[in-house]
């Protein structure tokens, strides 16, 4: 309905975002790949402008680096961009949960339990490997965004969402190197009983160790991936850290 209402070049623009956003949060497009404009023109089937408004656009989002007169790339990945931005998610995180809990209401709490009983219906029907489940992590990133939700602070929501999609690129990496995911359902459903039970506390600490215990779960796993010897040294150093 809304998209009808826009001109057809913003609806397009739009689009090619959505999936430009997509393919690098999966590592369709690998992080450091220069992002040349004939490729993604032909990629994604659209016009020079477009493609430039989108990767300015993902610039903003700390997906794409723009090299000056060099043009694009992926916006690369390393061990001191995944703690920091650990860290950065835990603060808007807390503050998140802390004010959706002040404010929510009654049909935000079913949201929140409503959302919940997706996610992990869906986790009982893949087994084992729903975390590689496109559709679970859809979900996944739903009910995350339920308990925050009530918040009432778009500027903040949108600063959530942003980190949130960063962090993913990074557990899409792992993912395939796991032997196995840790019970993440008995951590989600413990974070929902303490923000309906409006415990504040309890709640932020929760959804903190969740996140850094997933980026500690990265770090075990990928971190060949992207840890250049000198930050490799500097986590050995400074012990574990954190993100979701």
């Amino acid at each position: 309905m809304g998209n009808a209402l826009k001109p057809a070049g913003e609806t397009r623009a739009a689009d090619v975002l959505a999936r430009m956003r997509a393919d690098i949060i999966s590592c369709t497009l690998k992080p450091g790949a220069k992002l040349r404009f004939e490729a993604l023109r032909e990629m994604y089937e659209v016009s020079f402008s477009t493609l430039r408004e989108a990767l300015s656009r993902l610039v903003a989002e700390g997906l794409v680096v723009a090299e000056g007169q060099r043009g694009f790339l992926v916006a690369p990945v390393s061990l001191f961009d995944l703690n920091d931005l650990t860290d950065v998610r835990v603060l808007v995180e807390r503050q998140c949960i802390k004010l959706a809990i002040d404010r929510g209401d009654d049909r935000w709490e079913a949201d929140i339990m409503a959302s919940f009983h997706r996610m992990d219906r869906l986790q009982s029907r893949l087994g084992a490997s729903y975390y590689l489940s496109d559709e679970w992590a859809a979900l996944h990133g739903a009910f995350h965004f339920s308990l925050v939700t009530a918040c009432f602070s778009p500027n903040l929501l949108e600063i959530r969402q942003k980190l949130f999609e960063r962090a993913h690129r990074y557990r899409r990496m792992s993912s395939q190197f796991r032997p196995q995911w840790r019970a993440k359902d008995v951590e989600h459903k413990m974070i929902m009983d303490r923000v309906i039970a409006r415990d504040t506390a309890t709640a932020q600490d929760l959804v903190d160790r969740h996140i850094r215990e997933t980026t500690e779960n990265v770090i075990a796993h990928a971190s060949h991936l992207f840890a250049t010897p000198v930050e490799k040294n500097l986590a050995n150093r400074t012990g574990s850290v954190a993100a979701e």
